[in-house]
């Protein structure tokens, strides 16, 4: 791609911590965002910033209980929106932004540190009930209906006999109606399983041989289209979901990441959802674009089975913005290219992305 013509990564503006950030998200419909993560004595940070002219402005911090571990908005209303969280003692706990010093909702949830978390039914995706899926290092993933007090709608445990794995990260996908909702889980030994909630069954499994540290489908409230699965050993495959071989499953495309380090996040831009970013253990974002096929199916020449074809993935742009692993990336929802990231150098940093549209 012509340099001219290339997307920049621009950033605005860094802000130094005095913990450990964890996750950012953009609050919806706003210019602020939330930070949260773990004190040096192990308590958790919980943070409000507002973006204004370019720069990051304080409005409210917290300290809690326990460290906080990942965060999301995807289960509550636009009027409410309300913050879920999952921290280090195995609490999902819902805060109001307005009043952050109680919780709204709070549930023990699991048995060990929530690793990760993600809502629907909320902003976003207006289809099917309020739900957040959590996942733990006790190996379990839950599904849980704020209206519902103290028990999951869902429990996804490891087989009798099974060894416990450390789930890494959750996603919501395929809630296009009232019925339809798939969760996916990626977890430390490289599994990827894919649940339907409607059936309460295991509609598909794979194993990418490294840990997976972040999964993501490219929109929550449509048929299942494409999901992005990123491990540590510096790659990431994008899965069409739209065909499912019976013998050889999900057509998929793999690339690996230049710097040869972890790929910490994947985010698809929200207004474009061929565009996503991923982030890199070695402080970089890395901006690609997925291409289609001319034909997303063809017939296995052996059984006759129609089967999906993987396309193709466009680097983009990449800039290296920070000098550790950059853990989390949001994008706003609102605004093109505006978003903010976290890195283990205890900074958050607000940037733009340009020439997305």
């Amino acid at each position: 791609m012509d340099a001219l013509k290339k997307p920049q990564i621009i950033t605005l503006e860094t802000k130094s911590l005095d913990y450990t950030p964890y996750d950012v998200k953009w609050v919806p419909a706003s210019a602020r965002f939330v930070v949260l993560g773990q004190h040096a004595r192990g308590t958790g940070a919980l943070a409000i910033y507002e973006l204004e002219q370019g720069k990051a402005k304080l409005l409210k911090s917290s300290e809690k209980p326990h460290a906080l571990k990942c965060a999301t908005f995807g289960a509550s209303t636009l009027q409410d929106r309300h913050v879920a969280t999952g921290d280090f003692e195995g609490n999902m706990r819902v805060f109001d932004l307005e009043r952050t010093e109680v919780p709204v909702y709070s549930v023990k949830a699991h048995e060990s540190i929530v690793n990760c978390i993600d809502g629907a039914g909320g902003v976003g995706v207006h289809a099917g009930p309020p739900e957040i899926v959590t996942g733990s290092r006790d190996g379990t993933v839950k599904v849980w209906d704020v209206r519902q007090k103290d028990k999951p709608v869902a429990v996804i445990s490891p087989a009798e006999g099974e060894k416990t794995r450390d789930a890494w990260t959750v996603a919501f996908g395929n809630s296009y109606n009232n019925e339809e909702r798939v969760v996916c889980a990626g977890y430390e030994n490289g599994d990827v399983k894919l649940f339907d909630l409607k059936t309460m069954s295991l509609l598909w499994e794979t194993n990418t041989k490294n840990g997976v540290c972040s999964v993501e489908f490219d929109r929550k409230d449509i048929q299942m289209n494409k999901l992005v699965v990123t491990s540590v050993e510096s790659s990431f495959q994008v899965y069409d979901m739209r065909t499912k071989h019976p013998t050889h499953g999900y057509a998929n495309v793999s690339q690996r990441n230049r710097d040869n380090t972890t790929v910490w996040t994947v985010r698809h831009l929200p207004q474009n959802r061929d565009i996503f970013v991923t982030s890199s253990g070695s402080g970089s974002l890395n901006v690609y674009k997925y291409n289609y096929p001319s034909k997303r199916v063809k017939q296995d020449p052996t059984d006759k089975k129609d089967m999906g074809v993987a396309g193709t993935i466009e680097l983009l742009n990449n800039a290296t913005l920070a000098e550790q692993p950059i853990s989390a990336f949001d994008w706003s929802p609102d605004k093109t290219g505006l978003c903010v990231f976290s890195a283990f150098d205890q900074q958050i940093r607000v940037a733009i992305v340009t020439k997305l549209s």
